[in-house]
């Protein structure tokens, strides 16, 4: 190699990568925080960048993504949000409930902020309304506790004699207080007893469901929680090996062989996020931005596992189910 050949070779290599960070330091930047992981969020994060690329933001392109991950550590959002505050990102998608969202609040008064997850943001002080939401913060809601109602009726009709059902909380969601009270109140409703039981770390599972055997629960609901979903596979095991019929939120659980879900669909959820997410960076503010509510709800039947059960599912619930997994 000539000398001179070998010099502008080294130059091109210097120049090169200050060239390339300073292009991507131009690019705008997203803050995406997740109370779970990466692995468990994959299909959501997919959906996500599509909504983006629907309002004309591409990954790498003309846009820049910071991810931070709880992995399953709710106390560790506070850090992350902050960290992204400090990054001077754009604006923050803080997904996946209410505890990601006050984190984000707390970090920042004036990035603004999109949230998902929540039944009622007006209730965690997050917005001063749907219309109206005020200040940094506007999101997409999925109802979730709003649906344990729906959720207990659909368990009832698959186990009409069932006089005690279990439903499991993560005490470390901020929604856990309001998603036991609206189970306690639709199994007062229907006559039925109600067994509470918590668990914050996987470690809890099996002395959850060893209390749904001893006192001889006949249903079960598993509550929303990211922390749940990160750990659907083991949840679904558990009720399988415990014979124990249950319902989720998504339709994920299902996926993974769990018997029944009714919920908000997941990857239509975190689209919209993209899609706001989007017309931030466009320019819109989030008290431009009405909290959108989720249309999209699918109810999903596992007929694989209900034989497994040794159920039957009634003719009434295959007729409104909107998936039979077979």
């Amino acid at each position: 190699m000539k000398r001179r050949e070998f010099i502008t070779l080294v130059g091109g290599a210097a120049v090169w990568p200050l060239t390339a960070r300073a292009q991507q330091q131009s690019l705008p930047v997203i803050g995406f925080l997740h109370p779970a992981s990466p692995e468990a969020a994959a299909r959501q994060m997919a959906a996500f960048r599509q909504g983006l690329k629907e309002t004309g933001y591409v990954e790498g392109q003309n846009v820049g993504i910071e991810y931070r991950w709880a992995e399953g550590h709710n106390e560790r959002l506070p850090a992350l949000a902050a960290d992204l505050v400090r990054r001077e990102v754009a604006v923050i998608a803080a997904t996946a409930g209410s505890n990601s969202a006050l984190a984000a609040k707390a970090a920042t008064s004036t990035i603004p902020i999109l949230f998902n997850g929540l039944s009622d943001p007006v209730k965690f002080g997050l917005v001063a309304s749907f219309n109206r939401p005020g200040g940094n913060i506007t999101g997409v809601v999925s109802l979730d506790t709003l649906l344990v109602g729906k959720q207990l009726g659909l368990l009832q009709k698959l186990v009409p004699d069932a006089a005690l059902i279990a439903v499991l909380v993560n005490p470390d969601n901020a929604g856990a207080e309001s998603a036991t009270s609206q189970a306690q109140e639709a199994a007062h409703s229907t006559g039925q007893q109600l067994l509470v039981l918590k668990g914050s770390a996987e470690g809890e599972f099996d002395a959850a469901f060893a209390t749904m055997a001893q006192q001889k629960a006949e249903g079960l609901l598993v509550a929303t929680d990211p922390f749940f979903f990160s750990r659907r596979n083991r949840l679904v095991a558990l009720a399988t090996q415990h014979r124990i019929p249950a319902i989720y939120i998504f339709r994920e659980y299902v996926a993974a062989g769990g018997l029944m879900s009714y919920g908000a669909s997941l990857p239509e959820i975190y689209r919209q996020v993209g899609v706001y997410t989007g017309r931030i960076l466009k320019g819109a503010k989030p008290t431009e931005l009405p909290v959108m509510q989720s249309t999209k709800f699918e109810f999903v039947i596992n007929l694989k596992t209900a034989k497994a059960l040794g159920l039957t599912i009634p003719p009434s619930l295959l007729a409104i189910a909107d998936e039979v997994i077979e």
